[in-house]
């Protein structure tokens, strides 16, 4: 299932409409990863708000996904975590480690016209 990726002027806003599979999640990072070069993007953002599981392996393929961007330039953030979700991922010791969070997509696109001074630099 593709992952739709908008431009909004320098940033980049993945939606996971649903659980995605392995394969999935390798060609939504191998797509996001060059998306963030073609649009010389400064920020992305991934809103996972519709997932009701986040599994070891999207873990750490969006934790990948963050550490390439901030490679290339880019800032990521994570946001949309339902309550259930960050309280199975802290049960499982899975965490979004050096990647921020928000809320939700409104809060996130705040944080990054503020310049990133309030929000998280892990899960919570």
């Amino acid at each position: 299932m593709p992952v739709p990726i908008l431009k909004q002027g320098d940033v980049l806003i993945a939606f996971i409409q649903a659980a995605l599979t392995d394969k999935d999640l390798v060609r939504f990072r191998d797509e996001l990863g060059e998306a963030v070069g073609r649009w010389r993007s400064r920020a992305v953002v991934i809103d996972v708000t519709a997932l009701d599981v986040i599994d070891s392996f999207a873990t750490r393929t969006v934790r990948g996904i963050a550490h390439t961007a901030r490679l290339r330039g880019a800032r990521t953030l994570v946001v949309g975590i339902q309550p259930d979700v960050a309280f199975a991922m802290v049960q499982l010791g899975l965490t979004l480690e050096g990647v921020t969070t928000a809320l939700d997509l409104e809060d996130g696109l705040a944080l990054l016209e503020e310049g990133g001074q309030r929000g998280s630099s892990d899960a919570r």
